[in-house]
């Protein structure tokens, strides 16, 4: 299966960004330069917990930290909500600063 691109827009900012749809949503918006709220990366911890106002997800594990009536409300886990096609999720983010200035020598007194 060949992997397609996907959108996902963050709401209200209506800032968007691409995925692999090999990725999860996570992943997809740090290689993006955001960061979303997270903790433990693997389901467990609800940190990362935001609601799905549009498209479709799966997840990477078998059943993810929701209870089923949360599912049924929207509630998705983006640390490992990998997308099925374009998303709109509720979810706030920052922007990921650019690394500093590593080169040997720079700002140390060499």
């Amino acid at each position: 299966m060949t992997a397609r691109a996907f959108t996902i827009t963050l709401l209200p900012s209506k800032r968007v960004f691409a995925s692999t749809g090999e990725t999860s949503i996570l992943e997809a918006a740090a290689l993006a330069g955001l960061r979303l709220s997270s903790s433990c990366r693997n389901g467990t911890c609800r940190a990362c917990l935001c609601r799905l106002r549009d498209g479709d997800v799966r997840y990477r594990i078998e059943w993810p930290g929701l209870s089923a009536e949360e599912k049924a409300d929207g509630w998705i886990l983006p640390c490992v909500a990998i997308p099925l096609a374009d998303v709109k999720i509720e979810a706030d983010f920052e922007e990921i600063p650019p690394p500093a200035d590593t080169k040997p020598g720079r700002g140390r007194g060499f």
